[in-house]
């Protein structure tokens, strides 16, 4: 029994290979036929769509059966519509990645007439300001968009953003930034920001809230006001900026992931209070991946010899690139050092790792007029040996 349901599922994916009377055939006699296909769509049909997304849309025969079995997707025997929809796609930039991603979330939109469903959306996204380019990102990340009624959702939702926000330019950063901004539901957005202001959260860092991490204004209300309650006995001033990133960050992560955060700091030696304190002081090296605290740490610790509670007061330092910025500035650091080009108390690395490339690069190499060509060679090839 085994052995017939694989090689019937060996052929239904590959449909193209299989004739219609044969296909039938092994539709009915799979023991999951109710959902393979409805009374209401033939054999024929069944067929014909999976072949088509597989051939015009980029899909695996696997992928194409699962989608056309699925009771979200539409059935055709003709390929009229369906080539209109993806000829629509190609002429406003879409890559076949990105059309391939949105027919997999929205079949439905293979059956649809693109110059009434997608065009008109397409046109209203570029009128605000959105490129192209924008517009394809932005829809093939949240497809759900073509789903949506221009004029009684889309059009509505981006002027409520907009009058939060204060301005259409805003929204259309906040849209790059989060693709499904419009999708989000006005009611939650409104309480969760009146649960803000309530918190004494100014008006200027709620919009960075919902600019930087908007999906978080649609969650439950009492999930949020615990976050800022957590936030608050940690010793934030909720009238200032850090209280908010300190927001967003405990937002993003469960409370497992936190506390696995903890551990890999307490592993390099850190006590409760170090780790408090480092939050503090920037919220953002809690949202480092443990690969890349481990990293961080054992590069320092175990490279350069710091004692790693000195990090615990420079902990902006963990969430810098170690590839791009922490490693080559270091060997250019140790040269300097070396050559007697430069002492510890005239600079230190955790300076020297602040500074921005245009800085670093003006105040370290050009300062250096003779070394400058091996520094900077020296430079470059850290930077690709780290990749």
């Amino acid at each position: 029994m085994l052995k017939f349901i694989r090689k019937s599922l060996y052929l239904v994916s590959a449909p193209a290979r299989v004739s219609p009377l044969r296909y039938h055939y092994l539709i009915q006699s799979h023991p999951f036929s109710s959902s393979l296909e409805s009374p209401n769509n033939s054999p024929n049909q069944h067929s014909f769509t999976v072949r088509y997304l597989v051939k015009s849309c980029g899909f695996t025969p696997e992928k194409a059966l699962s989608l056309s079995a699925s009771k979200y997707c539409v059935k055709f025997e003709a390929t009229g519509k369906p080539d209109s929809v993806l000829a629509c796609f190609k002429k406003h930039g879409f890559t076949k990645t990105q059309i391939t991603r949105i027919i997999a979330k929205q079949t439905r939109v293979l059956l649809c007439n693109p110059d009434k469903s997608i065009l008109p959306k397409l046109e209203f996204f570029m009128s605000k300001g959105l490129s192209s380019g924008d517009v394809a990102k932005m829809v093939s990340a949240s497809p759900l968009l073509l789903a949506r009624s221009l004029e009684k959702w889309i059009i509505p939702s981006f002027n409520f953003f907009s009058s939060l926000l204060r301005s259409e330019e805003t929204t259309v950063s906040a849209m790059k930034l989060y693709s499904g901004l419009l999708l989000l539901k006005q009611t939650h957005v409104t309480a969760n920001i009146e649960l803000l202001r309530e918190a004494g959260v100014s008006n200027s860092n709620i919009m960075f809230l919902l600019k930087s991490q908007p999906i978080g204004l649609t969650r439950d209300i009492e999930w949020n006001r615990t976050v800022l309650d957590e936030v608050k006995k940690m010793g934030f001033d909720s009238s200032k900026k850090m209280f908010v990133v300190a927001v967003h960050v405990l937002r993003a992560m469960t409370k497992l992931t936190w506390e696995k955060k903890v551990e890999v700091y307490k592993k390099w030696g850190w006590a409760d209070d170090d780790i408090i304190g480092a939050f503090k002081i920037y919220p953002m090296c809690m949202a480092a991946s443990e690969k890349k605290i481990n990293g961080a740490m054992d590069f320092f610790v175990n490279q350069m010899g710091w004692e790693s509670s000195f990090l615990a007061r420079k902990p902006i330092i963990i969430a810098m690139s170690l590839q791009n910025r922490i490693v080559p500035r270091s060997a250019v650091y140790q040269a300097l050092l070396s050559k007697g080009l430069i002492e510890t108390k005239d600079i230190s690395l955790a300076t020297l790792l602040h500074f921005s490339e245009m800085q670093f690069l003006k105040k370290v190499l050009s300062y250096q007029k003779e070394e400058a060509p091996e520094l900077l060679k020296l430079y470059k090839e850290n930077m690709d040996l780290a990749k």
